[in-house]
């Protein structure tokens, strides 16, 4: 039985934590701002980097023209792909390299964000993407310098990446969905337009919805920040940095706003104050992961996400089939948080309550079950499927997950109790069938 926390002991850890935050611009109407802020950056010639279901739309319109009134030279970039691959990385990065642009604009879901970070990397730094790539499956080169500015504008009320240092990829080398992780690819500036999300099919609210609540609560369930040994020098200090006091107020109010308007959004499209609202929960999600770090579900998802290709998810019907990343990640968070729980009933037990669990007379032994229980509930309500089975896995497949999901070793560490391959392997199986 491995230990159940891999906590120093008091006096031996960290006791310093950082926020370097991206700077965030957030409103109705945001987007008629663009211009103006591009050229305060010394934008020029903008690469703007758009989901194509988004640019004939009253926002894409309006960020287009807001750049072009502005006086800037805007050269579109429509072929990203949902959920990014190495290939797609690499066409968006020579497209990048061969426009000579001094600046990025991004404009739709994580995967356009992340697609814009690594086009902004591999052309101004130019090298192998595995160079780049977490350790153990890439190099972990570090970033040599400055990035040119890039204005993330996320459509989607889920994963954040418009606040964070990191670009997620499946690397089709490896089989595997992995990311670069670097305080540089953090955005200049996030614009968030909570208009964007009016749009939305129900079930792209679900998956983007689900995907804010998991990592809020794997933030606040995180090895706090004083389970690291100190580093050797400041500039050693990683980006994922564990649970802070910081980090936690973000955390624990995107759960309350995510219990209590997800279902809602997901219903709803002409609900405004939900869909506002959930947007607002991933910009303070997105900050509080951005510095203290996800860890179980997240490692799960990527192999969840690269394995098969098979499901069809509600809202994304003109997409290849995929999990798209926020089913990926909350398929594993009720299997996760009954393990997790353990560690640290209490932060479960509040995790559940803000999101709007009654945990009145819970002893610390119910938390991971309260936890779960909380998810698999809204999990029913709003239309995910209940298990990875449902997406076409089964038992012969788990130890192919379980290796997948333990090469993730950048998030497993920051999981507030110590995970073996076997673990994993137990976790699957939890998580193959919920109801």
């Amino acid at each position: 039985m491995p230990p159940v926390n891999t906590y120093l002991a008091p006096g031996e850890g960290e006791t310093v934590f950082t926020v370097s935050a991206t700077p965030i611009k957030f409103g109705v109407g945001a987007l008629r701002e663009l211009g103006a802020d591009a050229s305060s950056l010394g934008m020029k010639r903008v690469a703007l980097f758009v989901d194509d279901h988004v640019l004939g739309t009253e926002v894409g319109e309006d960020a287009l023209a807001s750049l072009r009134a502005a006086g800037l030279d805007a050269v579109v970039y429509d072929h990203v792909r949902c959920e990014p691959d190495s290939d797609s990385f690499a066409a968006a990065a020579a497209f990048a390299r061969d426009g000579a642009f001094d600046g990025f604009v991004s404009l739709g879901g994580g995967s356009v964000i992340d697609t814009a970070k690594a086009a902004n990397l591999l052309s101004t730094w130019p090298d192998d993407l595995l160079a780049y790539i977490n350790a153990p499956i890439g190099q972990a080169k570090p970033i040599p310098g400055k990035l040119k500015p890039h204005i993330a504008c996320p459509t989607t009320c889920g994963t954040g990446s418009e606040t964070t240092g990191i670009t997620i990829v499946d690397l089709k080398s490896v089989g595997l969905k992995t990311g670069i992780a670097s305080p540089l690819l953090k955005p200049s500036l996030a614009l968030i337009d909570p208009r964007t999300t009016e749009s939305l099919p129900g079930g792209v609210v679900a998956a983007t919805g689900f995907d804010v609540l998991t990592h809020a609560v794997e933030s606040y369930t995180a090895r706090p920040y004083t389970s690291r040994a100190k580093p050797a020098h400041p500039s050693q200090r990683p980006p994922y940095q564990g649970s802070t006091p910081y980090n936690d107020i973000g955390s624990l109010h995107a759960i309350r706003l995510g219990g209590r308007y997800l279902a809602r959004a997901v219903r709803d499209a002409g609900d405004t104050e939900a869909r506002h609202q959930l947007m607002f929960a991933s910009t303070l999600a997105g900050l509080a992961f951005g510095s203290a770090g996800v860890h179980i579900p997240h490692a799960m998802s990527y192999s969840v996400a690269t394995l098969k290709h098979v499901f069809g998810a509600p809202g994304y019907e003109d997409r290849e089939r995929m999990v798209p990343h926020g089913i990926a990640v909350v398929i594993n968070a009720p299997a996760a948080f009954r393990f997790t729980a353990q560690a640290n009933p209490a932060r479960h037990l509040e995790a559940a309550a803000a999101l709007g669990a009654d945990v009145n007379g819970a002893a610390p032994g119910d938390a991971g079950e309260i936890l779960s229980r909380a998810f698999i509930d809204l999990m029913r309500e709003t239309g995910l499927p209940s298990g990875i089975a449902a997406l076409g896995y089964g038992e012969e497949d788990v130890p192919a997950l379980a290796q997948g999901a333990f090469a993730q070793q950048r998030p497993l560490v920051m999981a507030p109790r110590s995970v073996s391959l076997q673990d994993l392997e137990a976790l699957y199986r939890d998580a193959m069938r919920y109801w």
